[in-house]
């Protein structure tokens, strides 16, 4: 349908569906399945063991875990006595990676712990993970001073860093496992865009990162692992072997530059 063809048609129908690559035309005596696909907008972005070209039109970018319980002081990590400065080192390269997308179109999307305040839909095996002892500050619990909940949705605790502001466009998504996928509408949402390719980050890259990856390729997504927009608090190991899987079995990996870079000679 051109352009000209959808102002006239729009005084009797509508269009049904995010509208990026997967939507219907309904008026009131068709619906028009056939929608036209827009054409690709194919950029190249370095990356190993192969560059790659993906379509903006295609494309989303992930950003995981970037929350106050993992990147800030006072937050969960923080409070069990861990490291939760090595968290923070995506939070530069996505400031000026995230303005960059969003301006050529490519949705970001937020995948952050959110659970419920029952922990309902949460497993022992899950709620072991945080509380491995089965005393201490785990899931739910009151972080002492503050009181934020631990990732419970709306809590300070699983709020994304301040430094990270998301726009009103954005998409958001509680998760509840390490993976995003699971028991989330992450792949539903991703599918109504008629995203094929997914930019990887956030925290923790051997963890939530990695895992979300795996999925996404599982699932027959293009994957690429962001690195410098990626962190962890494990020793240096465990994110060497996870771009070294990502190489071999699961997809790709680049960095914020490079992606700048080919967003730039588009431009030009």
């Amino acid at each position: 349908m051109k352009a000209s063809e959808q102002r006239v048609a729009s005084d009797a129908g509508g269009q049904l569906g995010l509208g990026r690559q997967f939507a219907w035309y309904a008026t009131e005596t068709e619906v028009n399945m056939a929608m036209p696909q827009p054409t690709p907008v194919p950029v190249t972005i370095a990356s190993a063991p192969q560059n790659v070209t993906v379509d903006l039109l295609r494309t989303a970018i992930i950003v995981i875990d970037m929350q106050n319980d993992f990147c800030t002081k006072d937050g969960w990590v923080d409070h069990i006595g861990g490291d939760y400065r090595p968290d923070r080192k995506p939070i530069e390269p996505l400031q000026k990676l995230l303005p960059a997308l969003r301006k050529a179109g490519v949705p970001v999307i937020w995948v952050n712990w959110g659970n419920r305040p029952d922990l309902a839909n949460m497993p022992p095996n899950q709620i072991h993970l945080y509380k491995p002892k089965g005393t201490g500050t785990g899931l739910g619990d009151p972080l002492p001073g503050s009181g934020a909940r631990v990732l419970e949705k709306d809590s300070w605790a699983a709020a994304i860093v301040h430094e990270l502001p998301q726009e009103k466009d954005d998409i958001k998504v509680d998760k509840y496992r390490i993976s995003g996928f699971w028991d989330t509408p992450l792949d539903s949402i991703l599918r109504n865009l008629g995203v094929k390719s997914i930019l990887f980050t956030g925290v923790n890259t051997d963890q939530c990162v990695l895992h979300s990856l795996t999925d996404a390729n599982f699932l027959g997504y293009g994957c690429l692992l962001v690195e410098d927009c990626c962190a962890t608090s494990s020793p240096d190991f465990c994110t060497e072997a996870t771009v070294w899987n990502v190489k071999k079995c699961f997809g790709f990996v680049t960095d914020s530059n490079a992606i700048i870079a080919a967003l730039g000679k588009r431009a030009g």
